[in-house]
């Protein structure tokens, strides 16, 4: 339990450090920094949605378009996008196609590098004591 609660932590972690690098990157990418509250809600719920939506899209394209088997992860970044920038809470504005299209690419690549960087970084301690007692 402990093990899932600290990957999921990681994952919202690192799907707020893609949506602040899509922000910094993009012109079209805003993050309404004056409604700090909308945007950490913003982050959980595109993690939430990213998580399931990712393996029912991933479903739906092996049974109806097997070509798109690749773009999967993308794909439901823009859908978990659109739906986040779409709530009426505020904190995360989308304003132009280049912001959408490259804004998902961004996101989706700073939060695939962070769900498998991010755990390295904070397990190397522990590696190295367990490494360490082998010894």
């Amino acid at each position: 339990m402990i093990t899932f609660l600290f990957r999921g932590l990681l994952y919202v972690v690192s799907a707020g450090l893609g949506l602040i690098a899509a922000d910094l990157l993009l012109d079209g990418f805003t993050i309404e920094w004056d409604k700090w509250w909308g945007f950490v809600i913003c982050i959980l719920i595109f993690a939430i949605l990213q998580s399931v939506l990712a393996p029912w899209v991933g479903k739906m394209a092996n049974r109806y378009a097997p070509v798109l088997m690749g773009g999967i992860g993308i794909f439901s970044t823009l859908i978990s996008l659109v739906v986040v920038a779409l709530l009426p809470i505020g904190g995360l504005r989308i304003t132009d196609l280049t912001g959408w299209l490259l804004g998902a690419v961004i996101v989706w690549l700073i939060t695939a590098l962070g769900s498998v960087l991010l755990p390295l970084l904070f397990l190397r301690k522990k590696v190295a004591a367990v490494k360490g007692q082998r010894r």
